[in-house]
């Protein structure tokens, strides 16, 4: 469970990725936690593992223990979660109750992709985590912080979104989402005494690590939008102008509203859910039974509409962004801003940088590197 420095292991699903590599620097700065990274680089670099692990030694004290230096080395394995043995053999390294939790973020995440592979989905982000479970259940790991997402709430009936709203996704990937937290809602139920687990439900991060060394990488074209935006800006993205899915929705300017927060401030609520895992946490003792599950929105709490988030790049980065209107896409949801007043009270969550700062933080990265971790 620990090593023999009194670390806690943590294996993070997803390491090397844009949200695992910041998890991984909130986790190693606490210089309580050993981190295992799991990762198959199908949206990722193995470099950010390289960095972050970087920051981690530049922030060491000047007399640092065996601890402190034993927290910066990241165990780093290549794997596929859809190979149940490729996982049992990384646990098997560590023997029975040798990883304390693990913080699952590893999943495939593209809506529109979703919709047009939908078994490639289910079976990744599903049948993955069904055995995952197994496996953690086998080795007698029975802690996890689950990466789950807004868009479990499909198009929610109020807004601010509390956690309370039906779950009903819109998009074969939101299904994934609202499937995966059922099987790990039933697993608490089944086995109360064994398991704790904690999903977070995310907005929408941004921004990246100020040093630069770490950021949104992703593989392809761009996504969301201000990676995208970002892409635009630094010409690795060759479209001139940005297309804008419709002006005319409910919305003070007619286009999609989002809650966006920053990357550390997301990475900062993973911490302190792993934190409310530990045996003295009391989080659990308001549940409505004596299954140790909950759930909590990660959000700002504040929507920014696409043409805000535009005009705030255009800012940060002095780039002259053009754009143009065309019709709504399919399954584009009006509003989605969290209401995250629960984790805030419960897990003494917040996140405050502003957009300005999350913009700032982004071009820093995209500006720092160009085209991302592949050049040389």
């Amino acid at each position: 469970m620990s090593t023999s420095t009194g670390l806690r292991r943590v294996l993070v699903t997803g390491g090397a990725g844009y949200i695992g590599s910041h998890v991984i620097y909130a986790l190693q700065q606490t210089r309580r936690y050993k981190v295992i990274s799991v990762d198959n680089y199908h949206n990722s670099f193995p470099a950010s593992l390289t960095r972050v692990a970087q920051i981690a030694r530049d922030t060491l004290p000047e007399n640092p223990s065996e601890a402190d230096k034993e927290s910066t080395e990241i165990d780093v394995f290549q794997c596929d979660l859809t190979s149940p043995e490729q996982i049992k053999s990384i646990f098997e390294r560590y023997d029975k109750g040798g990883i304390w939790g693990v913080v699952h973020i590893a999943a495939y995440k593209a809506v529109g992709e979703s919709v047009e592979i939908p078994l490639t989905y289910y079976a990744n982000n599903v049948a993955a985590t069904v055995a995952l479970l197994q496996t953690m259940s086998d080795f007698d790991c029975t802690r996890i912080v689950y990466s789950s997402s807004a868009t479990v709430y499909g198009t929610p009936p109020v807004i601010p979104i509390p956690e309370t709203t039906r779950l009903k996704a819109d998009s074969p990937y939101g299904k994934t989402k609202v499937m995966s937290e059922m099987v790990i809602d039933d697993l608490c139920h089944a086995e109360p005494n064994r398991w704790r687990a904690i999903s977070l439900r995310y907005f929408n991060p941004a921004g990246a690590h100020p040093s630069g060394l770490i950021g949104e990488d992703p593989r392809g074209r761009p996504g969301n939008l201000l990676p995208l935006l970002a892409h635009m800006a630094i010409g690795r993205v060759d479209d001139a102008t940005l297309k804008v899915f419709g002006n005319d929705y409910p919305t003070p300017d007619g286009t999609c509203v989002r809650d966006y927060l920053h990357v550390l401030d997301l990475a900062s609520g993973h911490l302190l859910a792993l934190d409310a895992l530990a045996p003295e946490s009391a989080i659990f003792d308001n549940c409505p039974d004596d299954a140790r599950y909950k759930a909590y929105n990660l959000g700002k709490g504040k929507g920014m509409s696409v043409l805000q988030i535009v005009e705030a790049m255009r800012k940060a980065t002095g780039f002259d962004f053009k754009y143009e209107v065309i019709g709504r896409r399919r399954g584009d949801v009006p509003d989605l801003t969290a209401d995250p007043a629960l984790a805030e009270r419960e897990l003494g969550f917040k996140a405050p940088q502003p957009l300005e700062v999350m913009c700032r933080d982004l071009w820093n990265w995209q500006s720092m590197n160009p085209q991302g971790y592949t050049q040389q």
